[in-house]
């Protein structure tokens, strides 16, 4: 296929999943690097979002806890809400450094991590579609539109041809002597 020709809009599972011949020094192509970066900048758009979900946290807890009708005050007010606070953020901070970590590996050129995070940017897209779509959640700049278009652009970057190629190259053998 030369450089003009246009790539078709379907192919073949079975042609997709032919190992890649390409040469075992081949160079990081720019949309594995651009497709880690992207993973990156999704990581601090979530330690953005858990800063900011920080600052609001007490309107936050009231508001959910006042939706479901429970009333809590003093003491157990505090203590309930400094409890489920720091199980968000510990939950959302290892959900962040798994990210990161998938980032890393990504740029370092491996496929599974590649796969990984393509298939959790699917589920991310895909639930905020469904979401919209209940009618729950607007997409808006303030809400979702930013981790929309980072999972989407993570998407075309990593699923591309070369991407694929330097993710699935063969690798020399680790630990044998040239002789």
């Amino acid at each position: 296929m030369t450089a003009t020709e246009k790539r078709p809009a379907f192919e073949s599972p079975a042609a997709l999943a032919v190992p890649v011949a390409g040469p075992p020094t081949m160079r990081r192509p720019v949309s594995t690097t651009v497709g880690s970066a992207l993973v990156l900048l999704r990581v601090l758009a979530g330690v953005v979002w858990l800063v900011t979900l920080s600052l609001q946290w007490d309107d936050v807890f009231t508001l959910a806890f006042d939706e479901a009708g429970v009333a809590l005050t003093g003491d157990a007010f505090a203590a309930t809400s400094q409890a489920v606070y720091l199980f968000v953020a510990i939950l959302i901070g290892v959900v962040l450094l798994i990210d990161l970590a998938l980032g890393v590996l990504v740029f370092l050129g491996l496929n599974w991590p590649r796969i990984v995070v393509m298939t959790i940017s699917t589920f991310s897209i895909s639930a905020s579609f469904v979401t919209w779509w209940v009618g729950d959640q607007e997409i808006t700049l303030q809400t979702t539109f930013l981790t929309i278009a980072l999972d989407i652009l993570v998407m075309l970057a990593l699923s591309s041809r070369s991407a694929r190629a330097y993710a699935r190259r063969p690798r020399p053998a680790r630990g044998r002597r040239a002789r």
